[in-house]
């Protein structure tokens, strides 16, 4: 999910992607909220934390909240995007593409 953050478009399997798309559509909402706290004067500390405690990487948790949330502060939901690119030649596995929308 971390990866998803930082580049904004992964290649994955169907069913990792599916996985993944609840949790970080889920992160993008409390990084909104976040932003958008009604007192300017105190800081999102907690929504940071919360995401930091998924993420694990300061740099993307930085990008979420600064970049990405602002973004998408009109979208009420919807923030990803799944986009079927084939099977796997090893297994067979069916491969997407799971990104955020822009």
């Amino acid at each position: 999910m971390t990866e998803l953050f930082r580049y904004e478009r992964i290649e994955t399997t169907r069913a990792k992607a599916l996985a993944i798309r609840a949790e970080a559509e889920h992160l993008v909402s409390i990084a909104k909220r976040g932003k958008t706290k009604r007192d300017a004067n105190q800081p999102d500390v907690f929504e940071r934390r919360l995401v930091a405690a998924v993420l694990r990487d300061p740099q993307v948790v930085k990008k979420l909240f600064d970049e990405i949330a602002p973004r998408f502060s009109e979208r009420p939901g919807g923030y990803t995007r799944v986009y079927r690119i084939g099977q796997r030649l090893g297994d067979g596995a069916e491969m997407v593409v799971l990104e955020l929308v822009k």
